[in-house]
């Protein structure tokens, strides 16, 4: 009888479980002063590499033909050491200028999460690092990309973006500094406290990730859980409250632990970026 009920279970979930085939989404921000040229912006996120994952990477090699102004990744790009020339390799296959910031799987290898806890926010458990993120540094610096953690950078006139280190970490040290022109935050969580920093500094548009998009979602009723303090309904995709604009990417990974996305296809996002409306 149990058997049955699990099969019953499978078939009736079959439908929703969407491919594991990427896609690529766009979006259009209107966020620019009028008059100035749309700019567009590949963001990345959660690529959770493994050595094995060369159809991923290919995959998103293949991004470079839509020559996008600006490449930004937002943390996680590796689940194993042995993936970081892989990594180099992928994202210097980019023209256009890259840039990016740690996630908390860059410091530390995914572990196996119990399956009571997955599906809440957990507490951290102190561990020490086991992941060389310095060399993943070194690695994507050597093919053009530029480490945003706790920087500033201006890659386009009247364009500022501003990275943190990882919140979920508790390693965000944000300072406060106004920017001026087009101000773009870059961090791996979208942490509420690191939105409302952002937004005080006059930043218009956030890009994160960490979310997975919550990786398990219902029809109907959206993530199961987002493993931050957004509210479930900011999980994934292009969002706005009083502070601005939020893009949470739900990546092109998963912990190697649990593989499976329900509703909730890998993805990376083209952001044509606007000027304002009125």
């Amino acid at each position: 009888m149990q058997r049955r009920y699990v099969l019953a279970l499978g078939l009736a979930a079959w439908p929703f479980l969407e491919p594991q085939l990427p896609v690529l989404r766009r979006t259009a921000v209107h966020v620019l002063p009028p008059g100035v040229r749309p700019l567009t912006v590949l963001h990345l996120s959660d690529l959770h590499l493994l050595p094995r994952h060369t159809r991923r990477a290919a995959w998103v090699r293949g991004l470079a033909r839509h020559r996008p102004d600006l490449v930004v990744s937002t943390g996680d790009h590796l689940s194993d050491p042995a993936a970081i020339g892989l990594l180099a390799a992928t994202l210097g296959s980019f023209d256009a200028p890259g840039f990016f910031v740690p996630g908390n799987n860059d410091y530390f290898m995914p572990s196996v999460p119990l399956p009571w806890r997955y599906l809440r926010d957990r507490p951290l458990q102190r561990r020490s690092q086991d992941m060389p993120w310095t060399q993943a540094i070194s690695a994507l610096t050597a093919v053009g990309w530029t480490d945003l953690t706790h920087r500033r950078a201006t890659p386009l006139p009247g364009v500022t973006l501003t990275g943190t280190d990882d919140g979920h970490l508790g390693r965000d040290r944000y300072v406060p500094a106004p920017v001026q022109g087009l101000g773009i935050g870059v961090t791996h969580t979208p942490a509420n406290r690191l939105l409302t920093s952002y937004a005080g500094d006059g930043h218009a548009l956030v890009l994160a990730g960490h979310t997975h998009g919550g990786q398990l979602r219902l029809p109907a009723l959206g993530p199961m859980a987002t493993n931050c303090d957004l509210p479930r309904w900011r999980a994934r995709g292009l969002t706005r409250d009083e502070r601005g604009w939020l893009h949470v990417s739900a990546g092109l990974g998963t912990s190697p632990y649990v593989p499976v996305r329900l509703c909730c296809r890998p993805e990376a996002t083209l952001l044509r970026l606007e000027p304002c409306l009125g």
